[in-house]
């Protein structure tokens, strides 16, 4: 190839690559074909279908034949075992992030409250909805309780500027966390909070964590189950 014909290749490239990653282009959108791209770019289809096949091994588009070339909708990737971190799962797709505080109470706990904490003392907590971003896109519904107990300071902070499970870990040390992973078909109301059809299959992600003998917080984290993916990996014992 030669240099001037590389140097296109880099410009179509980034381009549409740059078109992806801000969502100019978004997930499910028809590439312009071929023809119409060689066009555009005054240069050869072989070109081109250089370009579209570089983008379709790094997993941004989907190549479908007769139907053309579509932006792939990006998958998350999070370890089962960690805590994470919401917002750096959505920078690693390079996708813009930000959070919405959807409602906060503070209040006295209930016996729901209590089961989802696992105590049974009565006390106060901090109620937080929030809808996490990728780009235009919801990425993940977070329904948190926190122990007001054992976390008091999480009654005085508002979560404006930082996103309640960052401000926790930043914040809080925990010595004890259970996972449990599940699926579920979203209701009228999840369906709404991550704009998504009525019985779109979601992944859910139930997170507990403890300070010593106290609860810290419950959490649980839905994610349309298009878009996101657990990893494990394990080191085999000695046998």
């Amino acid at each position: 190839m030669s240099s001037a014909a590389t140097s296109l290749h880099q410009k179509i490239l980034g381009d549409l690559q740059g078109k992806i990653l801000s969502g100019k282009l978004a997930p499910g959108a028809r590439i312009a074909t071929e023809h119409e791209l060689a066009e555009a770019y005054d240069c050869s289809r072989m070109t081109v279908s250089n370009v579209l096949a570089k983008l379709a091994r790094a997993g941004l588009v989907e190549r479908r034949r007769k139907a053309g070339t579509f932006v792939t909708r990006p998958q998350s990737q999070a370890a089962v075992l960690e805590i994470h971190d919401i917002k750096a799962e959505v920078l690693a797709l390079g996708l813009p992030y930000r959070f919405e505080l959807v409602s906060r109470a503070n209040r006295r706990s209930t016996a729901s409250d209590r089961e989802r904490l696992e105590t049974k003392s009565a006390g106060r907590v901090v109620e937080l909805v929030t809808r996490h971003f990728a780009g235009d896109r919801v990425f993940c519904l977070e329904e948190r309780l926190i122990n007001a107990e054992a976390v008091p300071e999480a009654a005085h902070e508002r979560f404006h500027d930082i996103a309640p499970g960052r401000w926790l870990l930043d914040s809080v040390p925990w010595t004890a966390a259970e996972h449990r992973i599940g699926a579920s078909s979203a209701g009228k109301d999840v369906a709404a909070s991550l704009s998504v059809p009525v019985n779109t299959a979601c992944l859910i992600i139930e997170r507990r964590t403890w300070r010593a003998a106290l609860p810290v917080t419950h959490v649980r984290l839905t994610y349309p189950g298009d878009s996101h993916q657990l990893v494990a990996r394990f080191t085999p014992t000695s046998l």
